[in-house]
């Protein structure tokens, strides 16, 4: 009878047809029972719920077990990549363990790290969707014995949020190629997904090894900054964190989304929850200025990356440098990742300035050599700002060893040579900075304004 006009649908040929994709049905059922079934969480997150969501994400694509040959692939690549790097930089091996995840094993591994992220900003949704949910039509009289419904709604706000997380993360793992390609250090082993990989050389007229030999230069450099700067951790996921926790919540816009919907429509409802609209933070200047010096940190270990890289595949890599823009390039651009890690957290992770910080860091290199290039990662202060990232040759020519010095004297003793008006560079001769040493000559209050 589906030839007859109108009766393509007939139920009574196909039952289920109303209902939509059988496919879809299943992954929203599959999703909709670890809600239900998942404990309640310490924390505003159930964790163990978003991660079984996000790998129902990756599944949906299909997501193999990584194959003994894939990960002998992946394991020699890291190790050839990390012996060529000996010869690129001052800073000691960073593999100790190296690993090909799966997709799944990616969202397994870097869970720890991301709920140290989302957790400040997660609490601030729950807390605010649970009280606007709550009250959503209610008469304030009600609302005040309302009690025990409002927490019923906060437990609801953190299921929906946590499943938002899980889409998220999900949706990254689809993306991302290793523990680092994001620029935070999400895990401490070394680790290349070999779907990752796949994806990145698709389109390239390059041959496999060489991808994965110069993806795996990347994923190693990053190691070494990140197992051997020992404030860089701390300072890329502070800044995170604290961007993270002085966001607050649009609730006038949240209330307008959820005026008028039936809130025991729990499709509607998620629907409006995830739409990527509601929860807008609203910056404030010290979000602005926490963003700043995220996206200047990144950018800078994203361009030692790159140089350190482009030095150890020179002569080796005949690829080395084509490889090298489409990275750049896939960094710079963002895309479906940068807005999943803003949902996640936020804030959009971009490093803006890639190219200056590269040409900063080879003029390091140029001048210091690898081991005066390297050295200034030893200490926070020593670090180029981004004022410097627009003039490298003026970091370059500066003298931050001094700086250095300055922050082992205190100021009620001066150093040895110097006079009780000079400063605390007296004895530095030559021309480079003299104009910046008269300007702190003239009284310390303009060096703290600085």
């Amino acid at each position: 009878m589906t030839d007859l006009p109108g009766r393509e649908n007939d139920p009574n040929d196909n039952p289920f047809a109303m209902f939509g994709d059988p496919e879809q049905i299943a992954a929203a059922m599959r999703q909709f029972a670890d809600m239900l079934s998942a404990p309640q969480s310490s924390g505003p997150v159930n964790w163990d719920m978003a991660k079984n969501i996000a790998r129902h994400v990756v599944a949906a694509d299909g997501d193999p077990s990584v194959m003994e040959g894939e990960r002998r692939q992946i394991v020699d690549a890291l190790n050839l990549a990390d012996l060529w790097l000996n010869e690129a930089t001052a800073l000691p091996s960073g593999v100790n363990n190296p690993q090909a995840w799966s997709r799944s094993e990616w969202i397994e591994k870097t869970v720890p790290v991301w709920r140290q992220l989302c957790d400040p900003i997660a609490a601030r949704m729950v807390e605010t969707m649970g009280g606007t949910l709550g009250a959503a039509g209610l008469p304030a009289e009600a609302q005040a014995v309302a009690g025990p419904l409002m927490g019923m709604m906060r437990q609801m706000g953190g299921m929906m949020v946590g499943q938002q997380i899980g889409q998220a993360l999900g949706s990254l793992a689809r993306e991302v190629i290793g523990s680092t390609d994001i620029g935070l250090p999400l895990s401490d082993n070394a680790a290349l997904l070999p779907g990752g990989v796949a994806a990145f050389g698709e389109g390239l007229e390059t041959p496999a090894d060489e991808i994965r030999l110069y993806l795996a230069l990347r994923e190693a450099a990053h190691h070494r900054l990140f197992q051997h700067v020992p404030w860089l951790r701390a300072h890329l996921l502070g800044a995170v964190e604290e961007y993270a926790r002085g966001i607050t919540v649009d609730v006038s816009a949240l209330e307008e989304q959820l005026r008028g919907l039936d809130l025991n429509n729990l499709e509607e409802l998620q629907q409006a929850l995830s739409g990527g609209n509601l929860l807008k933070p609203e910056e404030t200047e010290r979000q602005k200025a926490a963003l700043s010096r995220l996206e200047t940190m990144l950018a800078l270990v994203e361009g030692w990356v790159g140089t350190v890289v482009d030095g150890a595949a020179a002569g080796k890599l005949p690829s080395s440098a084509a490889l090298a823009e489409t990275v750049r390039r896939r960094r710079a651009t963002g895309g479906p990742a940068e807005q999943t890690f803003a949902t996640l957290v936020g804030l959009k992770l971009r490093p803006r300035r890639l190219r200056e910080a590269a040409a900063l860091w080879q003029a390091l290199e140029d001048d210091r050599g690898v081991d005066g290039r390297d050295a200034v990662w030893s200490h926070p202060d020593l670090m180029p700002t981004a004022d410097d990232l627009g003039d490298p040759g003026g970091f370059v020519r500066g003298e931050p060893h001094l700086d250095l010095s300055s922050l082992e004297t205190s100021p009620e003793r001066p150093a040895e040579g110097e006079t009780s008006g000079g400063g605390e560079t007296g004895e530095t001769p030559g021309e480079n900075g003299e104009g910046g040493r008269k300007d702190d000559e003239k009284g310390d209050h303009k060096g703290d304004t600085a």
